[in-house]
């Protein structure tokens, strides 16, 4: 398949890596491409600005989480020829697993999916020094994968005699360069970026940025290295979701006529709810379930004839306030649940779940379904990958893992210790997660495709709940 392509990478974060890819995005799409993106890693508000703000498809590829031909095939499905794809990195280019190995890093992605490289280098207060930092990363790449570089907050004047310094002793293209800009930005907080939805001006600034880089970089050279990228996979390559990566979705008894048997899953999504990786929920489709979006801020109750549900992680703290006071909702969480709900809870889906969040020296009421209270640490309590294997088979078959993703600033005085978490780059391990015959509840993020069997499991009780609460199949 031949996908234009090229990814967005830096030697380290806060390099400008996600407002220049916002800016090629949009200067792509104003130009009539099929443009679409991803983001390296398990970063789930990057992709928000691209789909909420500029109307990009864009979804997460993360070669921790899934081996080479997996990621291949995700970055294919449902993809054509001619499509052209962005991809962001994610920290320093060679920035892996525990921070030393290749996988996970955007330099594997990359690697995986023959993807050329930009390199944008945050050149504000360098000068020929800049030259040693770029040989560097290009010794270190044996793919020969960086096609051009990018020089971020420098001025014209410089711009205009180091590039052509840059192209004769490093045999590397200068794609271009951008003025710091102090009057633009995205600002941040303790997950990331600030959320899409609370900046009232972010497309106009994105607008502006995109304008000022245009005058700035030579967009033609960043299309005929996107061109140049070789053909990847075949026809046949994007069936991500066949029966073998899915185990036997398609053959259980709970699937066999979606239209009788389709069970319904309410999935938490508003501005205190949503991170989920787009793939995650495609794969709780076609193991059978039908998603009916809801929002524990504004509604008063759960969907009607709701066979689970899924509160993915977001910022709850940040709305403890609106949750608190929406009794109602709170009320009609914890029913269900003691009724039997199957129920997966991540990260802030998992704190909203407890007694109550202690949050700048206030306490606000949560749904109560845990006993115990989340409370603010002032720094990072758990952060990285991890792999996940039950203590008791419940959601996974003895002796399986599934890999997931750590990182927050709250802790729980009862984390659970119903499954073992491992660090691979370390071996260390450590007790959390608690679940049970019908729930899984705890801070990790968990990537599906990992162990297609967790989704099957949660959609399996899903149907065994309908069924016993209808005392049919319907």
């Amino acid at each position: 398949m031949k996908i234009n392509r090229f990814m967005i990478a830096a030697p380290k974060s806060g390099s400008g890596k996600t407002m220049i890819t916002c800016a090629l995005l949009q200067l792509l799409k104003d130009s009539g491409k099929n443009v679409l993106s991803y983001k390296c890693g398990p970063d789930y508000i990057d992709p928000m600005f691209h789909k909420k703000v500029l109307g990009v498809p864009s979804k997460n590829l993360d070669t921790f989480f899934t081996d080479e031909k997996t990621t291949v095939q995700l970055f294919l499905d449902e993809r054509a020829d001619g499509d052209f794809a962005v991809l962001e990195g994610v920290m320093g280019l060679y920035d892996g697993l525990g921070g030393i190995y290749e996988q996970g890093s955007s330099y594997h992605l990359a690697k995986v999916t023959q993807t050329p490289i930009i390199l944008v280098v945050d050149a504000k207060g360098m000068g020929k020094s800049v030259l040693a930092l770029i040989a560097g990363f290009l010794q270190y790449d044996t793919q020969h994968l960086i096609k051009g570089v990018l020089l971020n907050r420098m001025s014209k004047g410089y711009y205009d005699i180091i590039k052509p310094l840059i192209e004769k002793e490093l045999s590397v293209k200068v794609v271009g360069y951008f003025p710091e800009q102090k009057d633009i930005g995205l600002s941040s907080r303790h997950l990331g970026l600030v959320m899409p939805d609370e900046l009232s001006d972010i497309k106009k600034q994105l607008n502006e940025t995109a304008d000022r880089l245009k005058k700035t970089i030579d967009m033609d050279l960043f299309i005929d290295i996107a061109e140049a990228a070789d053909e990847i996979g075949d026809s046949g390559s994007a069936d991500v979701y066949n029966e073998k990566n899915i185990g036997n979705c398609d053959q259980n008894e709970f699937s066999q006529n979606k239209a009788i048997n389709t069970v319904n899953i309410a999935v938490a999504m508003d501005e205190a709810f949503c991170f989920y990786y787009e793939d995650n929920l495609r794969l709780l489709e076609k193991c059978g379930a039908k998603l009916q979006y809801f929002s524990p801020l504004h509604d008063t109750e759960l969907p009607d004839n709701c066979d689970a549900l899924l509160l993915g992680g977001g910022y709850p703290e940040l709305y403890a306030k609106e949750l608190s006071e929406n009794i109602s909702m709170r009320k009609s969480i914890k029913t269900a649940f003691e009724a039997g709900l199957p129920t997966v809870a991540e990260c802030g889906g998992f704190m909203y779940l407890h007694t109550y969040i202690h949050n700048q020296n206030c306490v606000f009421d949560m749904a109560g379904v845990l006993d115990g209270w989340c409370h603010f640490k002032g720094k990072l309590v758990r952060f990285g990958y991890i792999e996940l294997e039950e203590k008791h088979s419940n959601f996974l078959p003895s002796d399986e893992k599934i890999r997931a993703h750590e990182f927050h600033y709250y802790d729980s005085t009862d984390n659970g210790a119903d499954c073992i978490a491992t660090k691979p780059a370390t071996g260390r391990s450590y007790d959390c997660v608690i679940s049970h015959d019908n729930y899984w509840l705890g801070f990790p993020h968990l990537y599906y495709l990992s162990n297609p069997h967790f989704a099957e499991s949660f959609v399996r009780k899903a149907y065994e709940y309908r069924r016993n609460k209808n005392g049919k199949l319907l």
